[in-house]
């Protein structure tokens, strides 16, 4: 399906990926090491399609989105650099990260490097109404990460406290790459309020699937381990729907699991207490019901998209939706 999305705006897409590489030059050699090595790990890129989507449905026809696409993917790249120091994460997309195969000092500098490139290049585009929600999304996903660390073993987790560090920590992204499409297009304020909301409800299933898969999903698709969220002491909607649904003895044994969980880098978890927690999750119903919030996000995007005018990159903005919700990875 995604190829297919992408066929849509091929040449953008390839065009994004040249400025991508063109715009990683440093004098310092190891900026471009490890800037490469993390954008050529590839990825969906999900979230600058989005913005050659939501600009082409809006009928642009400059190519600055092509540039916007780059800065959204740059700022994607640095909070990834960053997710994997303060996680300890030492496998992402199949390979090791950054910090694994250097270290955490050099991954979080090379980071604060993409960050500052993405900002370059937000500049020349010239438009203060798209530097203005940047600016904020990025603030905010800063305001996620801390949220995030908050709840870490934090087993009276609740889905509401959930549902507020997905939306800044991994949605307010994707909202503000299909907005600023539209902005870019000189799009009349009723669409890019349409475009803002479904790139909201577009990155809450994407994320709400994700953690659906850290209990279901296959480790060499995904390209990082089964149960890591848990081994991390996130409490994730799954467990957090399984803590409050399961019977008391369930509960207990994953809260325990939550609160125990390393603080030190020890990111295993014995194959045995792992599957039990998956057992439990599964039998409270966790699973499906994450699943079916974020079908329900998918929905609420499609059916905004059907106010806007018919065109090829409308449908694709509905098979990024249906995407977000149906993968395996």
């Amino acid at each position: 399906m995604y190829k297919n999305i992408r066929a849509v705006v091929s040449s953008d897409f390839d065009a994004v990926n040249q400025f991508i590489i063109d715009q990683l030059y440093s004098d310092v050699a190891l900026v471009e090491s490890i800037g490469h090595y993390i954008i050529d790990a590839g990825g969906k890129r999900m979230r600058p399609v989005l913005v050659l989507l939501g600009a082409k449905s809006c009928g642009y026809e400059g190519d600055q989105h092509i540039a916007l696409a780059a800065v959204i993917e740059f700022i994607h790249t640095a909070t990834l650099l960053h997710d994997d120091v303060v996680d300890m994460s030492s496998m992402r997309r199949g390979r090791p990260t950054a910090n694994e195969q250097w270290n955490n000092p050099s991954s979080v500098l090379v980071g604060d490097f993409i960050y500052s490139r993405a900002f370059q290049v937000l500049v020349s585009i010239g438009n203060m109404d798209i530097m203005k929600i940047i600016a904020d999304t990025t603030n905010r996903i800063a305001e996620g990460e801390v949220l995030q660390l908050i709840n870490k073993n934090n087993s009276g987790a609740t889905q509401e406290g959930y549902m507020n560090v997905i939306r800044h920590k991994t949605a307010i992204l994707f909202q503000a790459a299909s907005e600023c499409g539209a902005i870019l297009a000189g799009a009349n304020a009723d669409q890019q309020k349409v475009l803002r909301d479904v790139g909201m409800h577009i990155g809450m299933a994407f994320q709400l699937i994700d953690d659906v898969l850290d209990y279901e999903g296959d480790a060499q698709t995904m390209g990082k381990n089964i149960g890591d969220d848990l081994a991390e002491g996130k409490p994730t909607l799954p467990l957090i729907y399984a803590m409050r649904n399961g019977t008391s003895e369930e509960a207990t044994l994953l809260k325990s699991c939550i609160e125990g969980a390393s603080n030190e880098g020890d990111k295993t978890i014995a194959e045995q207490q792992l599957q039990d927690v998956i057992a439990i999750i599964k039998r409270s119903g966790g699973l499906d019901y994450t699943r079916e919030l974020a079908i329900a996000e998918a929905d609420k995007a499609i059916a905004l998209l059907g106010t806007l005018a018919d065109s090829p990159f409308r449908q694709a903005l509905v098979d990024m939706a249906n995407l977000a919700v149906h993968r395996a990875s």
